[in-house]
């Protein structure tokens, strides 16, 4: 049965999936927009630092102020209605709740609720990609052995490059490359919340009307988001990562095979089956027409002269070789999506996505020159970019990752194009972040620096 039909009889049972919220910002209103046109789901709760703005944004999104009249999570599970809180803790605590969707953005406070949800049987879809990429390997092993779903979210680029890779490999074919587009030149390396709107491509009246966040986009345009995206699509599907970062090569859809192949072959990948970005740009800036730079992508290799004739007789675009074949889908709708993510956890206990082994992490690294005394601000803001390198790199390096370089102390001298280690920076140590990161480094047993 469909999801679509299994959500259909859930609501003329009147047994509807019991979601709550963490964070209603950008992401999480669009997936609040969707909601009240989904069958079988209630919103039964919302947790978010200001409920004031939760409530702006709903109303944003056309939700009628009637329907967030509930005073606690018991009310609204009774009245079909929706509470709003600034208690995390009574969402990922409430009885009644099947599923919390995580959509603060923060990582070090996303490890606390995913932990928190686990340890009271319930199943999370975490949007905050961030966290995934620098402990996602360990969350998953906390929730199997929670005995709940921990899925990354669908409408966000990994999960559904993810459902690509699982397309590809059920349908028999190797995957050789998979990942998404992105606006890119290396100097976007150094934009900060500052200079984004006219590199990303939007005016500041653009970005005003949507509620847009500029140092959350700006981490989609220095690299730190396309870096922690392909690292969590390289720990979910097993593919390898770059020795030393993303390349970004310039393709339109039409060449991702011809690019996407081995260096042996005319490529830029080291091996095959690898992860990497396609920008959207020229290195001269000049844009790409047809680009895939909202896009996600899967390379398949035709590994006989059969599957290789099939592809030509079908019309499939392939290299010039006719043995290298790109499927893709040129948007990603992001939180208009997460209902797939819902719907395949509660009703076919199935994650869109979820790290199986850990083969990649990102490293913050230095956007200019950074003094003792100074407060690393994390993805997208004034002081780090994040890098993705193999997880064994990043390790032997002392690697910092960038989901804990959040108000962190400089201690020493680091250099513009540096990236940072354990020993640059004073960390707290009492999070569940970090004694997360830490226990997965000795599981994990990499080699050590």
């Amino acid at each position: 049965m469909s999801l679509y039909a299994q959500l259909q009889r859930r609501q003329a049972e009147g047994r509807p999936i019991r979601i709550g919220l963490i964070g209603a910002g950008k992401f999480g209103s669009m997936y609040l927009a969707q909601i009240p046109r989904t069958p079988g789901v209630h919103l039964v709760a919302i947790a978010d630092l200001s409920p004031a703005a939760a409530r702006a944004n709903l109303t944003r999104v056309g939700w009628d102020p009637a329907r967030t009249q509930a005073r606690s999570a018991e009310e609204a599970l009774k009245s079909g209605t929706t509470w709003i809180t600034e208690d995390w803790q009574a969402v990922t605590r409430a009885p009644g709740i099947d599923i919390v969707v995580e959509c603060t953005g923060h990582p070090v406070a996303a490890v606390a609720h995913c932990l928190d949800a686990f340890a009271h049987g319930k199943h999370v879809v975490n949007v905050t990609v961030e966290a995934d990429a620098f402990c996602g390997p360990l969350l998953a092993r906390k929730a199997q052995a929670a005995g709940v779903v921990y899925s990354l979210a669908f409408g966000d680029q990994p999960a559904l490059i993810c459902d690509l890779v699982d397309w590809a490999r059920t349908c028999g074919f190797p995957v050789v490359a998979a990942g998404r587009g992105h606006k890119w030149l290396p100097h976007f390396s150094e934009s900060t919340p500052q200079t984004v709107w006219t590199n990303y491509g939007l005016s500041p009246e653009q970005a005003e009307r949507g509620g847009l966040n500029p140092k959350m986009f700006n981490s989609f345009l220095d690299g730190s988001k396309p870096s922690i995206e392909s690292a969590a699509v390289a720990n979910a599907t097993g593919l390898s990562v770059p020795s030393d970062g993303l390349l970004y090569p310039p393709a339109s859809v039409e060449d991702i095979p011809l690019v996407t192949r081995p260096r042996s072959e005319g490529g830029v990948l080291e091996r095959k089956g690898m992860v990497e970005v396609i920008s959207s740009l020229e290195p001269d800036g000049r844009h790409i027409p047809y680009d895939i730079r909202m896009g996600v992508w899967v390379t398949v290799e035709a590994d006989t002269d059969y599957i290789k004739n099939c592809f030509e007789e079908y019309n499939a675009h392939t290299d010039p070789s006719g043995r290298y074949f790109t499927l893709y889908k040129r948007w990603h709708l992001i939180g208009l999506e997460v209902g797939m993510s819902v719907a395949s956890v509660a009703l076919r206990a199935e994650a869109t996505g979820v790290a199986t082994c850990w083969n990649a992490d990102v490293v913050a690294t230095a956007k200019r020159d950074l003094a003792p005394g100074e407060l690393l601000d994390g993805e997208g803001g004034y002081t780090v970019w994040g890098k993705l390198l193999p997880a064994e790199r990043s390790v032997r390096l002392g690697g910092l990752p960038l989901g804990l370089a959040h108000d962190v102390k400089v201690i020493r001298p680091v250099s513009k194009g540096q990236s940072l280690s354990w020993a640059d920076v004073a960390l707290d140590v009492s999070t569940d972040a970090y004694k997360l990161r830490a226990e997965m480094e000795s599981m994990f047993a990499l080699p050590a620096a």
